[in-house]
Order: structure tokens, then sequence, then C-alpha cells
């Protein structure tokens, strides 16, 4: 089984511009977040965007969508940014044999307490085990984007 990772920015690629006194979406981080795991399967890491979710388009939505359905991988992870990770989910849903897990982070990967390895990890478990469809990894649960929602105020992902 071969997983494919798409990466389109968000929280869990932002890193600190000292000189700015900002956070900004760098390269992707799930490389290092991989590379530190010692994962014994195959998978693929292909960047896509480097955007915050807020800033995505109709337009972006379809440039992920587009991977996804020429990818000849039928288990897909892909990085998001938490603030539009659902609508996103949402535009993918009636891709046919496909399981898609859209996961992402609160804190940047870079940071030393992060959910992003948590995360990831979960997501990429749920994208072998899963049946075909798409799912929203993070907070330890797998959620239906039908049914979900960010909590702004708890910082978190829950069912509705």
């Amino acid at each position: 089984m071969r997983l494919e990772i798409f990466t389109t920015g968000g929280t869990i690629d932002k890193i600190y511009f000292d000189a700015k006194s900002t956070f900004e979406v760098g390269e992707p981080q799930i490389l290092e977040v991989l590379r530190e795991a010692n994962l014994s399967i195959d998978y693929q890491v292909v960047p896509l965007l480097r955007k915050d979710s807020l800033e995505l388009t109709d337009e972006d939505r379809q440039v992920v969508r587009q991977a996804v359905e020429n990818s000849t991988a039928s288990h897909i992870v892909i990085t998001h940014g938490t603030d539009t990770m659902i609508v996103t989910a949402k535009a993918l849903t009636d891709i046919p044999g496909k399981t898609i897990v859209l996961t992402g982070a609160m804190q940047p990967a870079r940071f030393r307490f992060t959910d992003a390895v948590f995360n990831v990890a979960g997501a990429m478990t749920a994208a072998q085990i899963l049946p075909a469809g798409v799912y929203i990894v993070m907070n330890g649960r797998v959620f239906d984007p039908e049914r979900t929602r960010k909590n702004i105020e708890l910082n978190r992902f829950e069912e509705i």
C-alpha cells in the first residue's frame, strides 16, 4: 500500500520570521515529522500550496481535488489549515475509491509543544484502515466532515 500526502500549508507549516516578528507558512514540515518517525510504510509527499487556510480559494480547492483525483494512490492524507479544513473536505466528498484524510495542527510543527505529530500519525493510520471516503483527523478523533465543526473557543474539533 502506498500513501500519498499532499500539503497545503496552514498552521502545521508555520514558521516564525524573527525579522518580521510574524508567523508565515513555510516549507512543508511533514517531511521532518515523518523523518523522525522511523516509518516502515511507502509514502510520498507532494507539496501543493503554501497558504493559510483562510486564504484558500475555490480555485485552490480545485487544485487539491485534481491532485487527489489524478493520484494513483487510493490512500491520501492532506495537511491543511484548521480554519477551512471542513470546507475543503466537503469539496472532496464525491471522489470514489479513495480514502482521504485531512489533518492539521493548532500549533506549528516546529514548536516544542505541538499537536502536529499526533495528528499526522492519526491521519496516516486512519488513511490505511478506514474505508473509502473523506475524513478529518484531529484531537485524537476521526470526524465526518458533514457533522464536524471547529470550536474556536476550546481550540479543538468536535462533532455536531
